[in-house]
C-alpha cells in the first residue's frame, strides 16, 4: 500500500515527525528534496512538507493534489501562510499543539476506511446468541473476509472457550480496560489471539470488571479501521458499554427460542435496544414446544424475521469441546450464517453507493 510522505531535509523535524508515524503504527516514505519527493507525490495517501522546503516544493512543478499538509516552525511567522497556499497545502500544523491531529491524519490515512459491525444478543438467556456470534464470525472468515469476534459479555464466561482457546496468548480485555484516544489498528490486530483463523477479543476467567466505555469505543473503532466485520456478542444487560456498541452497529440481530416466554422476554430486549441501533431484527432458534411459528414471534415482537435455525445434533457437545460451530457447511446455522452475510454486504454496498 502507498505509504504518507514526508518531504524535509530538516533532521529536527524529521525526528519529530518520525516520532509521531511511530505512536500512530504508520510506516512512511521519506524525501530530502523535490526530486525524491517526486515518484510518491501523487500516490501518498498524505503529504507532509517540512518548513525548510515549501517553497523549493511550490516552484517543483509537481501536480496540485489534496492532503498535503505543511508543519511549520514558528507561530509568529505571517509567512507560512501564504506559502502553504502557494503550495496548495490544505493544514498548517505546528508542535506540540497539533501533534494529535497529525496522528489521528496519518493513521487515517493508511487506516481510512471503517469495516461492519453487526451485534448479537440474546433475547433471553442461553438463547444461543453467542454460538450465532461464533459461527457468523468464522462463516466470514470462511469468505475470506477480515473479522474480529469481541467478547462484549464480563459475566459470560469468556468467548474464547467456544474454541478451546483459553490458553492461548494474546489480549484480553482486562488489558484494555485503560485504552483510551486512538489505538493503532495494526498493533491491536497483532496483540490479539487468533483462534481458528480468527482474531478474537474476549474475557479471561478472571474477576469480571466493567469496562469504562472510552476503552469499548477506542478498541472498536481501531478494529473496524484494520477489519471487514466485527463481532460483538452482547450481554442482556444494556449498561453503557453495551448501549455504545449498539448504536454503532450497523445490525443488531435479537436471537429468541422459539417459545412464548422467551417472545415476552425478547421484548423487553428489543424494544430498549431498539432505540439505539438502525437494524434490528430477529433470529428464530427451533425447534418450538408450542408449534410457534418464526413469522407469528416476528409480528409480535414487531421485527423484520431474519431466519429460522433449527437444532443441530451434537451443537452442545461439540461446544464443550472446543469444536466451533458451523463448520459444516450444509448445517443449518451455517446456511443462515451465509444469508445473514449476503445481506449485510448488500446492505453496506447500497450506503457506500
Amino acid at each position: 500500500m502507498p505509504r504518507p510522505l514526508f518531504v524535509t531535509s530538516d533532521p529536527d523535524a524529521l525526528d519529530d515527525l518520525l516520532r509521531l508515524a511511530a505512536t500512530a503504527g504508520v510506516e512512511v516514505d521519506v524525501a530530502c528534496d523535490v526530486p525524491a519527493a517526486r515518484p510518491s507525490w501523487d500516490s501518498a495517501p498524505l503529504v507532509v512538507v517540512g518548513p525548510d522546503l515549501v517553497d523549493r516544493v511550490a516552484r517543483g512543478r509537481l501536480s496540485r493534489r489534496s492532503k498535503v499538509v505543511v508543519l511549520g516552525r514558528d507561530l509568529d511567522d505571517p509567512t507560512i501562510w501564504r506559502r502553504a497556499v502557494e503550495l496548495g497545502a490544505e493544514q498548517v500544523v505546528f508542535f506540540p499543539e497539533g501533534e494529535p491531529w497529525l496522528i489521528g491524519a496519518l493513521g487515517d490515512a493508511v487506516e481510512g476506511r471503517e469495516g461492519m459491525l453487526l451485534a448479537v444478543i440474546g433475547g433471553r438467556g442461553g438463547a444461543g446468541a453467542t454460538t450465532l456470534a461464533a459461527a457468523v464470525a468464522l462463516t466470514a472468515v470462511g469468505r475470506q473476509m477480515r473479522t474480529l469476534l469481541v467478547d462484549g459479555d464480563p459475566l459470560g464466561g469468556g468467548i474464547d472457550l467456544v474454541f478451546g482457546g483459553e490458553n492461548v496468548t494474546g489480549l484480553r480485555w482486562p488489558d484494555l480496560g485503560s485504552t483510551r484516544g486512538r489505538v493503532p489498528a495494526a498493533a491491536l490486530a497483532d496483540a490479539l489471539p487468533t483462534m481458528a483463523e480468527l482474531s478474537v477479543l474476549s474475557w479471561d476467567r478472571g474477576e469480571p470488571a466493567q469496562l469504562p466505555v472510552d476503552a469499548v469505543r477506542a478498541v472498536l473503532a481501531a478494529a473496524r479501521r484494520t477489519c471487514d466485520l466485527v463481532v460483538v456478542d452482547l450481554p442482556r444487560n444494556l449498561d453503557e458499554p453495551t448501549r455504545e456498541v449498539l448504536s454503532c452497529a450497523c445490525t443488531t440481530v435479537v436471537v429468541v427460542p422459539a417459545e412464548v416466554r422467551a417472545t415476552a422476554a425478547a421484548a423487553r430486549i428489543a424494544s430498549r435496544a431498539g432505540l439505539l441501533c438502525r437494524d434490528l431484527r430477529l433470529v428464530v432458534r427451533g425447534p418450538s414446544p408450542a408449534g410457534l411459528t418464526g413469522a407469528e414471534m416476528a409480528r409480535a415482537l414487531g421485527l423484520p424475521l431474519l431466519g429460522e435455525v433449527r437444532a443441530e445434533p451434537y451443537l452442545d457437545r461439540d461446544l464443550d469441546r472446543g469444536d466451533p460451530p458451523a463448520r459444516r457447511s450444509r448445517s443449518p446455522l451455517a446456511g443462515l450464517c451465509e444469508r445473514l452475510l449476503d445481506e449485510l454486504v448488500e446492505a453496506e454496498q447500497r450506503r457506500a453507493a
